[in-house]
Parts: structure tokens; sequence; C-alpha cells
């Protein structure tokens, strides 16, 4: 059996305002904090001489690699989301950036914001754009009903309420 797999699908370019200057901020604290204070490290370590058998050289070496990769993603990834704000036409229909109260069929109420796909977080009800509950959930209004096929099978939940309020 093969180890390859097909690339995955490119998530939608959308961010909110906040998604967008928590990435800005992580930018500038990696360019400006981060990675000098390891090159500092590294610098110090390789002056200890023989760097095959320098486990501080070997560690910082790793760390600054990982630094420059994440750098390289969020320069990309700067350059090609589009930070997608204000109210739509229609702020009773569910779109990019809305908070919508959701009930299942036993009456469990859940609570999700709409966001971009580089700030989700399920702990705070962050859900991707590009997810199944999300793209069900687009246009949709209060009152109505939405089928999502989940991992664990399809659910029906009912849209309780729609609202833009950060």
């Amino acid at each position: 059996m093969s180890r390859w797999r097909p690339p995955s699908e490119k998530s939608s370019p959308y961010i909110t305002a906040e998604g967008h200057a928590r990435l800005k901020g992580e930018f500038e604290h990696l360019w400006r904090e981060r990675r000098p204070e390891v090159v500092r490290a590294l610098s110090a370590a390789a002056a200890e001489g023989d760097r095959s058998e320098n486990a501080e050289y070997q560690y910082r070496k790793k760390e600054l690699r990982e630094i420059d990769a994440r750098l390289k993603y969020l320069t990309m990834r700067l350059d090609e989301v589009k930070v997608a704000g204000g109210r739509p036409a229609d702020p009773s229909r569910v779109f990019f950036g809305a908070w919508v109260d959701v009930a299942d069929p036993d009456g469990e109420e859940r609570r999700y914001r709409i966001v971009g796909a580089d700030e989700t977080d399920a702990a705070e009800g962050r859900i991707s754009v590009d997810s199944p509950m999300a793209r069900a959930l687009l246009g949709k209004a209060g009152g109505e009903v939405v089928r999502v096929r989940l991992p664990g099978g399809e659910a029906e939940f009912e849209v309780l309420s729609v609202s833009y309020i950060d």
C-alpha cells in the first residue's frame, strides 16, 4: 500500500477581521521576537564547538526550521486571504461571520460561528465555512431545518437564531 494521498481541497480564502489580526500578530511575534531569540541561542550553541554532538545546536536548528516554515505559511496565507466584514444585506440569514444557534432533535442547543479555515476553534464554537455543518447552514434563517452529513451519520438541526454581534 502506498503512502501517497491526494492533495486536500484548498480552503476558502475568507477570514474575519479578528482572525486576520490574529494571523498578523502571530507573524509579527515570530518575526520580531521569537526568531531573533532562537538565532541568538543557535549562534551561542554553535560557538561551543563540535556541532555533530551538540544537542543544543541540533535542537535550535530544528526550532529555527519550524519557525521559518510557519513564517512562510503565514506570509503566503496573509497574501491570499480576503477579510470579509460587515453585515449582509439580509441579516436574518446565515452567511460568513454569523453566530448561529441550532437545536438537534433531542433539544440540545449549540452555538456556532461561521469563520475561515484559519480561525476554527471547536471549544469556542467557531466552525470553518468549509465544514459540512457550515455549508448546510449557509443561507438558512431561523425556524428552518437542515440535514447535515456528519462522520457519525446524517443528522437534522433546527436553526433557532442568527446574529452578527461580535
